[in-house]
């Protein structure tokens, strides 16, 4: 369970000590929900599943990623790297427009 104290202009995190405003928590729920298109304009959404589109070779390993590879269901994220997920038993951030969506197989 995450332990949160609340107080009159801030929350604080009973686990870490992180504090931040109240105000941010708020602005939080209204944040406009982005469209993520993959690499053919397909649009994406959390628990969608992808495959590589080309090959990208993982910076920092001997790993590369196949095209055609297929993931886990992904998440999608803020940032430069807009999905989270599993491939090839590593999770990664990938940039939504190396990959396809897989359609969902009835």
């Amino acid at each position: 369970m995450n332990d949160v104290a609340e107080f009159a202009d801030h929350y604080e995190c009973m686990t870490c000590g992180h504090e931040w405003a109240s105000e941010a928590v708020e602005e939080e729920d209204v944040v406009e929900d982005r469209v993520v298109k993959d690499a053919h304009g397909n649009v994406l959404a959390s628990g969608d599943i992808v495959a590589m589109v080309k090959d990208l070779k993982l910076k920092g390993t001997s790993k590369v990623l196949k095209s055609g590879m297929k993931s886990k269901p992904i998440r999608l994220v803020d940032g430069d790297h807009e999905i989270d997920c599993k491939m090839d038993g590593l999770s990664i951030a990938l940039k939504a427009c190396f990959v396809k969506k897989v359609p969902a197989s009835s």
